[in-house]
């Protein structure tokens, strides 16, 4: 017993040693805590800033800040059209393949349009909303989208976003369109909802692009009804025609039975990289394969065209000189001069 006595008599003065240490180590740290603080030196931060931050002016700054942030424009707030508008041209920029551009395009070429004097509208109806999200627009501010135009009659002038920027409006979209594919099934000319809610924006704009889902299900077939012409967005990397084949053909079914009008309007070759022979061969077999119908014009692989959607700008705004927005603004040239 005498042994473990002195046993727990060591351990305990070992524990009074250790727990005095630490007290002593927290009592240094305190004081050099304090010496660094009363040795920083000034800043404008450090002497701006209270010493409480309840009611201080940091916390006012951020309130104020929060406040500055406008709220969307409704069409009544809208700019006036300057020019005398003509034929009202809808366009539906569609691909059956994902991540070829095709959002990029139908945000880049309609605010490059606007910056040309023309009238346009962009119509968001990819239910990912990339092109909603591309310009800015905080989709949690929305009051309506598209969703509530196409299935609960609501008028599309009340759900149009304008002056996003220079000459162009936008229909915007959110996550509530992926439920519509479904909810349209059982809907009365379910394949004639986009048309019949477009038609009477035409004289309105100049332009009226439709952003359309990677897919071939009713969003897209309602888009194929509304649109006077398609434009096709393809990259120049292998497999650049899979899947190309299939969306002629539902362009044609469409044709023959709904939209008699409906036509290509024109093929745009995108992500091109003139450095690589792939690049080369494949704008030469999409030319070859679409003739006349491919623009001259061709999207450069670039940084700025990826990274302007998470600043909420287009091209023309976030690099209004580099290559991406000189290719843009030559595509809307061609465009126009295409009438």
């Amino acid at each position: 017993m005498g042994w473990f006595d002195s046993l727990k008599r060591n351990n305990k003065t070992d524990e009074e040693a250790v727990n005095e240490e630490n007290e002593n180590e927290a009592t240094l740290l305190e004081s050099e805590v304090e010496t660094v603080e009363m040795d920083q030196p000034d800043n404008d931060f450090a002497e701006d800033e209270p010493d409480s931050r309840e009611g201080s002016a940091y916390q006012e700054e951020s309130e104020e800040t929060l406040s500055d942030r406008k709220p969307l424009k409704t069409m009544a707030d809208k700019k006036p059209v300057t020019h005398t508008i003509g034929t009202t041209q809808i366009i539906g920029i569609i691909n059956q393949k994902g991540g070829v551009g095709k959002s990029t395009t139908a945000v880049n070429l309609a605010a490059a349009l606007g910056t040309m004097n023309k009238a346009a509208l962009l119509v968001d109806l990819d239910p990912q909303g990339n092109a909603t999200s591309g310009l800015g627009i905080d989709k949690g501010e929305l009051e309506s989208d598209i969703y509530d135009v196409l299935l609960s009659d609501l008028s599309v002038e009340e759900a149009i976003v304008p002056d996003v920027c220079e000459g162009l409006d936008v229909l915007p979209a959110t996550i509530n369109l992926a439920g519509a594919e479904v909810e349209l099934v059982n809907e009365i000319a379910r394949e004639n909802r986009l048309k019949m809610a477009l038609g009477s924006l035409r004289g309105k704009y100049d332009y009226i692009f439709i952003d359309c889902p990677p897919s071939l299900g009713l969003l897209t077939v309602n888009a194929l009804v509304a649109s006077d012409k398609l434009l096709i967005p393809i990259q120049c990397e292998f497999y650049a025609l899979e899947g190309v084949t299939k969306l002629l053909d539902s362009m044609k079914r469409v044709k023959s039975l709904l939209n008699p009008a409906l036509d290509i309007y024109g093929v745009l070759l995108t992500m091109y990289d003139g450095r690589t022979t792939l690049s080369r061969q494949v704008a030469e077999e999409v030319r070859r394969y679409f003739g006349k119908a491919v623009f001259e014009t061709m999207v450069p692989r670039t940084v700025k065209l990826s990274e302007a959607p998470s600043y909420g700008l287009p091209i023309t705004e976030y690099d209004p000189k580099g290559r991406g927005a000189e290719a843009y603004l030559n595509m809307a040239k061609e465009v126009i001069a295409r009438g």
